[in-house]
């Protein structure tokens, strides 16, 4: 895992609207090297196929000010949008240390359904940032809004890890994970159904973009516990994408914590 990921968790912003273009662009060499990386980036589950496409904003419904939308697609099989999410957020972080401004822009619709067989899960809009100062200052914690410690993690905190991974963006801003801290050197963490917590996603659609959502969460908890030395093994629960308010998908087992 890149070390430097850590530090862009602080740094990095989802550019809801990117504003008036500013003059500075993406260059195909920028954009060979997003392709390129896709396929350095480790993934949760093994033996999941994945592939991107990165095409004009204008050839979707984004809308934001993007210049691109980078097309993200699966095989369909066990665990895929965890996977994706887990994938993706790397590529969130490393977009940020490049200047690239990133959106993962869950409601985004493309004619492009498939791509070299798999099939289509999400996109991620993208826009060169002429000015660093329009990410988040690292140190600066209140311009993140995200849900209460108390509500999302039950069992005694963890310096360096609590406060952190409570920074984990999200597909559509739903926030649901719940993590039991059971004292003993286990972590369970859930994907989990916060009563009344939707936004504009309509229920049936809380578990496909939920899954995503803890695909990246568990990729902040991992670069957070590996930050503070704290070796883990790790048992995955494929995500059925149910409608229960619990779904447990990963038990984690501490060492050197």
């Amino acid at each position: 895992m890149d070390k430097n990921f850590y530090d862009m968790i602080f740094k990095r912003k989802s550019f809801h609207r990117y504003g008036e273009p500013d003059g500075k662009k993406i260059t195909p060499e920028e954009l060979d090297d997003i392709r390129t990386m896709w396929y350095k980036f480790t993934p949760l589950f093994e033996g999941i196929g994945t592939k991107i496409k990165i095409v004009p904003g204008n050839q979707t419904s984004c809308n934001r000010g993007e210049e691109y939308c980078i097309l993200i697609y699966s095989e369909k099989k066990p665990g895929y949008l965890q996977n994706i999410g887990y994938i993706g957020e790397q590529l969130d972080l490393y977009l940020t240390a490049k200047g690239i401004g990133p959106l993962w822009f869950g409601v985004g619709r493309t004619k492009e359904r498939r791509y070299e067989g798999l099939d289509y899960v999400i996109m991620m809009a993208i826009r060169k940032i002429d000015d660093d100062s329009k990410f988040r200052t690292p140190g600066d914690l209140s311009s993140f809004n995200r849900v209460q410690v108390e509500k999302f993690w039950e069992g005694p905190v963890m310096k360096g890890i609590t406060e952190n991974v409570r920074l984990t963006p999200t597909a559509c801003n739903i926030q649901p994970w719940k993590v039991v801290n059971k004292g003993d050197g286990t972590l369970d963490v859930y994907r989990y159904r916060r009563p009344g917590k939707h936004g504009i996603i309509p229920p049936f659609r809380l578990a496909y973009f939920g899954s995503i959502d803890i695909g990246i969460f568990m990729l902040f908890l991992d670069i957070c516990l590996d930050h503070e030395g704290i070796g883990f093994e790790r048992t995955l629960t494929p995500d059925d994408g149910n409608f229960r308010q619990l779904n447990l998908n990963a038990v984690y087992k501490l060492k050197n914590s």
